[in-house]
């Protein structure tokens, strides 16, 4: 199984934010921060953004931040919304489906079976739990790198 590129950017620019929740960040320090071209990000940040998962602002000072509360942003509706469009195997597609076994497949029964388990697995994360006292996570993709009181960098400092 593999996501699509745009659901891994999806999940990339969310964490960006959620780490810095206080900040309007810029899709250029997002790429940066995640290796990820622009061009990409830029399309992924905009379906974002109609999913209502960022807000958006034009203009100086503008960018993006989450649009919801990072513990209300499940991981398994955001990956369903991304990859909605995109059958996991040809005959899930009734428009594209040229397989001869499709009447009489049982695989694909167990196909829908695993993607029901993968996704309610992920129904349980929420984008608060990526986050929350990722130190490794934040160390990446802060935009201010010095420990700040109460943060799980200067809780590791003093442990």
């Amino acid at each position: 199984m593999r996501l699509t590129l745009r659901t891994n950017l999806a999940a990339r620019v969310l964490m960006f934010c959620g780490v810095n929740r206080d900040e309007t960040v810029r899709s250029a320090q997002i790429a940066e921060a995640t290796n990820a071209s622009g061009n990409h990000l830029s399309q992924v940040i905009h379906q974002l953004q109609q999913m209502g998962y960022v807000e958006t602002r034009r203009g100086r000072g503008g960018g993006l931040s989450l649009a919801r509360d990072p513990g209300a942003i499940s991981i398994g509706a955001m990956f369903r919304d991304f990859e909605a469009n995109v059958p996991f195997t040809e005959c899930f597609d009734p428009d594209n489906n040229n397989c001869p076994l499709s009447d009489t497949c049982r695989l694909n029964g167990y196909i829908k079976g695993a993607l029901s388990a993968f996704y309610a697995e992920l129904d349980k994360v929420t984008l608060q739990d990526l986050i929350h006292d990722n130190c490794g996570l934040i160390d990446l993709l802060s935009l201010y790198p010095e420990p700040a009181a109460g943060t799980c960098q200067a809780a590791q400092v003093r442990a």
